[in-house]
């Protein structure tokens, strides 16, 4: 199924980067345990470039706006275990795009798993140039200045958000709520609660904007800060949000109800793990045979599990998690577990 025909994305460049839609499963053995939801997960981990995950859905619509623009060159920037770098470089070599990206070791971890094994391996692979950060760095002041270095000798440059998360990229997940919603009609599935991790806001804020733009209301989606506090998640994702639907709606205005954030699984920061993220993850391998990433996924599951037990959600419940990759993670948290 594609882009339901009551969200139509067509007048925005795309560069393809998915072979379709992800699936949507049923948690059953999980469901049964949990008691009173029943659990589905969206498998955006399921993608076949550059070992998967959320961002190449932004990716389509970034490369697109890149290619359309001219441009021989990606940059971006990322933690040193970056997803969203990984597949900007996997992007980039898909399209024959030389790819850069800046990497700060915004994470207080010094282990070799962390510095070179994971995504920073899979970074090299592909065939990118790294630049190599301390934690209190300005990448994107970096990104920029490097920009301009390579536009001096002749490239043709396109430098791309932390988490792919502009107004462009987060399309990417307004198209991914017309294609869950249709998956859904077809099933004959209503949703009471989509949950994801919040990062950099570019997922939820698309996922927003596009059920708002198909009128859905996205009150029903709930996203787990997992980088920033409450506050600036709340605030950047109704600012990203609102920047997106005006790109789909020019004169549409983003309720202040339509962003929801629930705090309490960042723990003591960003990459750092928590004792509940490492329960998620081992619940759902152990039940189920999937892998959630140790931060963003992980962190996110402990936080709709705790919602479940706290008895959250009306019993009878479907709830949606959107697992959104990043599996390479774990092998360089491979210590913390």
């Amino acid at each position: 199924m594609s882009i339901a025909p009551d969200l139509d994305l067509t007048a925005f460049s795309r560069y393809r980067l998915m072979e379709g839609p992800t699936p949507i499963q049923h948690l059953g053995r999980l469901s049964k345990l949990a008691g009173n939801v029943d659990i589905y997960v969206k498998r955006d981990d399921l993608m076949g470039l550059g070992g998967g995950g959320s961002k190449l859905r932004k990716l389509e619509f970034l490369l697109g706006e890149a290619l359309a623009q001219g441009a021989d060159t990606i940059v971006t920037v990322g933690a040193r275990q970056s997803n969203h770098a990984r597949l900007t470089a996997a992007a980039a070599a898909r399209a024959g795009l030389a790819c850069e990206i800046v990497l700060t070791r915004t994470v207080p971890r010094d282990d070799n798993d962390y510095l070179h094994n994971g995504n920073v391996l899979l970074d090299q692979l592909l065939g990118a140039r790294i630049h190599d950060l301390p934690g209190h760095a300005d990448a994107m002041a970096f990104a920029q200045h490097r920009a301009e270095d390579l536009r001096k000798s002749g490239r043709k440059v396109y430098l791309a958000p932390l988490g792919g998360s502009s107004a462009v990229g987060n399309l990417g997940y307004a198209a991914c709520a017309a294609e869950l919603l249709g998956q859904a009609r077809e099933a004959g599935v209503s949703f009471d609660r989509i949950a994801l991790p919040n990062g950099s806001g570019g997922t939820h804020a698309g996922l927003v904007a596009g059920l708002l733009s198909m009128g859905e209301d996205p009150a029903r989606v709930v996203a787990y800060n997992v980088l920033a506090t409450h506050e600036s998640t709340l605030a950047n994702t109704r600012l990203k949000a609102q920047q997106t639907l005006e790109l789909i709606q020019p004169a549409a205005i983003l309720p202040i109800s339509g962003v929801i954030v629930a705090d309490g699984q960042r723990g003591d920061g960003y990459g750092i793990p928590t004792d509940a993220m490492r329960e998620a993850v081992r619940l759902l391998a152990s039940t189920e045979g999937l892998l959630l990433d140790p931060v963003y996924g992980g962190k996110a599951f402990a936080g709709l599990l705790q919602d479940i037990r706290s008895q959250a959600f009306a019993p009878g419940s479907k709830v949606l998690f959107l697992m959104t990759g990043g599996l390479p993670g774990l092998y360089a948290y491979r210590s913390a577990f």
